[in-house]
C-alpha cells in the first residue's frame, strides 16, 4: 500500500510527480465516486500547467466509479462551489494549487450543496481507499460532458448589487494571470449591458500557467506593487487583486494602500447589517476587536469560530449567519451555500462606496486608527506547542484573559495577541492588536517583544 502524503486537513496538496500525479488523481476520483456514489458532479481546474491533465485523470476515475461529470473547464474554486449547489448535482472537485509554488498542485472537494470534505468529514476515507485501491467494478460507467457555468454564475453575482444605485467608479482588476480573468471580462460585459457606470483597468488579466508576473498571492508584500501602481497611475477608486483560484480577493484603497483583510471583515459585516440588523456575523479569533465594535454598532450578533473554512462554514450553518470573515481574506456568505467567494466581497465594497459616497480609505481609516494591528507574522520554530507555552508562561504574571478557541489568545485589556500553529505549514502565526483609546503604545513595541521571545 502506497501512503499518500498529499492529503491535508482541508484539501489535497502536493509536490508534482512524487506527491501528486495523474495516477494519484485517478485514484482520488475513483475513491470519491465509490464512497459518495453521486449521480453527477462538477469538475473544474485552474490555470496551472498540469491542472488540465490532472482534471482529466480525476474525471476518468469518477467515470470508472459510475459517476457522470459536468466538466466546467477553466474555473476558479467558487465556480465549482456554485455549480455544486446551483445545478442538479451531488458534489464538485476543483483542481487547484491556489498560491502554492510552481511545482505543486492540489484539489478542493465538496459534496452536495457544496458542503466541504475535510479530514474529519470524509477526506481520510477517500485517502484510505485511494491507498488500498480496493475499488469495486461498476456495470455502467459514467459519462462526461462540457458545461459552461459562467452565464449563470454572473447572473447570480449581480444579485448582490442594485445597478441603479451604483455610482461611477474606476476599478483596477488584477487577476495575477490566474483563473479570475474570464470572470472579470464577463462582469465587465454584464455591467455594460446593465449600464452600471464602472470602468475596469485590467492588469495581468490573461490566464498564464507560467505566471510571468509571479504566483498570484497578494498577501505577500512583494506581490502588491502592480496593483498599487495601477491604482495611482489611473486614479482609480479601488484596486482588487486575486490569488490563483480567486477564492480570496484583496482590496487597495484609492491611495494604493493595501487594506488588511481584518478591516474588510468589518466593512462587509457593516454592509450586511445596514441591510438587516440582528443578523449573526462569524469571525475568527486572530484579530477581533474591530469586528466586535462594528457588529455592536450596527446591532448584529458576533459569533467566534476556529480559523479554517471547514470550521467557519459549520459555525455559520449552526447559527444561520449571513456572513463569515477571516482576516486571511476568506469571506463566506449564507446565500452562497456558506462558501467563500473572491467575487462577492468587492461587489459589496462597491455597494458600500456607492451608498456612503465615501472613499475606501475614509471608510477604513477610522477602524485602522481605533484598532491598529500587526498583520499576521509567521515564524519558523522547531516546536510550535513549546513556543506557545513559552509565551503563555512569559505573560502569566500579567493575568491576561485567556481564550483557546484557536491557539492561544491573551487579552490584556489595552492590547491582545493570538498565537497559533498553522494548519497547513510548519509555522507559528502571530497576530497582535491594540485599542488606541486605552493604549498609545506603538504596535512595534509589542512586535519586537514577541519576536525576541519567540526567536530567543
Amino acid at each position: 500500500m502506497n501512503k499518500l502524503t498529499c492529503f491535508k486537513a482541508y484539501d489535497i496538496r502536493g509536490k508534482l510527480g512524487t506527491e501528486l500525479n495523474n495516477e494519484i488523481a485517478y485514484k482520488i476520483g475513483r475513491a470519491y465516486g465509490q464512497i459518495y456514489q453521486p449521480k453527477t458532479i462538477v469538475v473544474g481546474c485552474d490555470v496551472r500547467l498540469t491542472s488540465e491533465e490532472l482534471k482529466q485523470a480525476t474525471i476518468r476515475g469518477l467515470n470508472d466509479a459510475g459517476v457522470d461529470v459536468l466538466d466546467l473547464g477553466l474555473t476558479g474554486t467558487e465556480e465549482v462551489y456554485f455549480g455544486a449547489f446551483h445545478l442538479d448535482v451531488q458534489g464538485g472537485i476543483e483542481i487547484t494549487a491556489s498560491h502554492n509554488p510552481m511545482d505543486y498542485n492540489g484539489m478542493k472537494l465538496v459534496r452536495e450543496n457544496a458542503r466541504p470534505i475535510s479530514a474529519d468529514t470524509g477526506l481520510k476515507e477517500i485517502q484510505t481507499l485511494a491507498e488500498t485501491e480496493n475499488f469495486s467494478e461498476v456495470k455502467i460507467k459514467g459519462k462526461t460532458q462540457k458545461y459552461n457555468i459562467l452565464p449563470e454564475f454572473i447572473d447570480y453575482l449581480m444579485t448582490y448589487i442594485d445597478p441603479a444605485k451604483i455610482r461611477p467608479l474606476r476599478l483596477v482588476m488584477n487577476a495575477g494571470n490566474g483563473a479570475a480573468g474570464h470572470v472579470i471580462d464577463a462582469i465587465e460585459a454584464k455591467f455594460k449591458e446593465l449600464n452600471v457606470p464602472i470602468e475596469f483597468i485590467k492588469v495581468h488579466n490573461e490566464p498564464n500557467g507560467h505566471f510571468p508576473n509571479g504566483i498570484p498571492n497578494p498577501i505577500l508584500v512583494e506581490n502588491r506593487g502592480s496593483t498599487r501602481d495601477a491604482v495611482l497611475i489611473h486614479g482609480a477608486d479601488m484596486g482588487i487583486a486575486w490569488d490563483g483560484d480567486f477564492d480570496r480577493c484583496f482590496l487597495f484603497d484609492e491611495k494604493g494602500q493595501f487594506i488588511e483583510g481584518y478591516y474588510i471583515v468589518g466593512l462587509l459585516a457593516q454592509a450586511f447589517l445596514l441591510k438587516q440588523s440582528d443578523e449573526k456575523i462569524v469571525h475568527d479569533p486572530r484579530l477581533i476587536w474591530n469586528t466586535l465594535d462594528i457588529v455592536e454598532q450596527f446591532n448584529g450578533v458576533a459569533v467566534q469560530s476556529k480559523s479554517g473554512h471547514a470550521f467557519i462554514k459549520d459555525v455559520m450553518r449552526e447559527h444561520n449567519a449571513v456572513y463569515g470573515g477571516e482576516m486571511s481574506a476568506h469571506h463566506y456568505f449564507r446565500d452562497f451555500a456558506y462558501c467563500d467567494s473572491g467575487m462577492i466581497p468587492w461587489l459589496l465594497a462597491v455597494v458600500v462606496l456607492s451608498e456612503t459616497k465615501q472613499s475606501l480609505s475614509s471608510l477604513v481609516e477610522g477602524m485602522i486608527t481605533k484598532f491598529p494591528c500587526s498583520g499576521e507574522i509567521n515564524f519558523k520554530v522547531e516546536d510550535t506547542q513549546k513556543t506557545i507555552q513559552k509565551i503563555f508562561d512569559h505573560f502569566a504574571d500579567q493575568n491576561p484573559a485567556i481564550d483557546q478557541t484557536d491557539g492561544v489568545s491573551l487579552d490584556f485589556g489595552a492590547w491582545r495577541l493570538n498565537v497559533r500553529a498553522s494548519n497547513t505549514e510548519p509555522l507559528l502565526r502571530l497576530n497582535i492588536e491594540s485599542r488606541l483609546d486605552k493604549n498609545p503604545q506603538p504596535m512595534q513595541v509589542y512586535v519586537d517583544e514577541l519576536t525576541q521571545l519567540i526567536q530567543g
